[in-house]
């Protein structure tokens, strides 16, 4: 049988998405690059003439010159043939890096197969805790405009705040620049109310806007940052994967 791979546009591969995006049921951390114009290369897989699936490659921002497969969906009937079509994919669009989410249950077995050197660039964290903290003298409110003028006036209601006697010691908001319902909660504490369980708290406190809105928290962070493992495990989040890079084997 035939296999091959021919570059497409996004609106050809649409509908494949949507049966990727269900397949995954997860936050997607690049879900949002198709939507930059220039920033992805979209091929539809084809065996025997019958179009099987896609690949998405980043070739703009943090992937310019050095271009990156990070999308790849087959239909679960012809998955018997993944290796052979990751492999016409691999030779017709020229990637020289596969990026992907490690509970990808598609791509992950090709990274591990067809790339060298890979290195966990993020942990990813879903939420499955509710939590009661509560740290003396600690309150959180919604953020205002005064407390970060660069944050967008429609997004101040996922954005929040921890005061100590009047004082913000910690801030941070919620996210939606991947798929929707998953929200990307982050935050920061001020040096002087470190280690004191502000962070925690004030992820906590996200994860309870989020829900409100009807939307999905979830997290990431660098492997090598312990605190704010730390901060996200004491929240209630729980690791289910890692962002994984490797360089293409040829």
């Amino acid at each position: 049988m035939e296999l091959s791979a021919k570059q497409t546009t996004l609106e050809e591969i649409a509908a494949w998405r949507d049966l990727y995006r269900q397949e995954m049921n997860c936050q997607i951390i690049h879900d949002s690059i198709h939507s930059r114009r220039g920033w992805t290369l979209e091929y539809l897989l084809n065996a025997g003439g019958v179009s099987v699936g896609y690949g998405s490659i980043a070739v703009a921002g943090p992937w310019k010159d050095k271009p990156t497969l990070y999308e790849f969906y087959v239909l679960p009937h012809y998955r018997s043939l993944l290796f052979d079509l990751f492999s016409a994919l691999l030779a017709a669009c020229g990637a020289n890096r596969i990026e992907t989410q490690s509970n990808d249950p598609l791509l992950t077995p090709m990274l591990h197969t067809f790339a060298r050197d890979v290195i966990s660039e993020s942990i990813l964290y879903h939420d499955k805790l509710t939590t009661a903290l509560a740290p003396i003298g600690a309150v959180f409110r919604r953020a205002i405009s005064s407390d970060d003028p660069q944050i967008p006036p429609d997004q101040l209601c996922s954005h929040g705040v921890v005061e100590i006697g009047g004082t913000v010691a910690a801030k941070g908001g919620i996210l939606f620049h991947y798929n929707r319902p998953y929200g990307d909660i982050y935050m920061e504490v001020a040096e002087p109310f470190r280690r004191r369980g502000f962070g925690s708290y004030l992820v906590q406190e996200l994860k309870r806007v989020c829900h409100e809105q009807g939307n999905i928290p979830s997290a990431r962070c660098n492997p090598k940052n312990i605190a704010s493992r730390k901060t996200l495990q004491k929240a209630g989040f729980v690791p289910c994967g890692h962002i994984l890079i490797g360089s293409v084997s040829r």
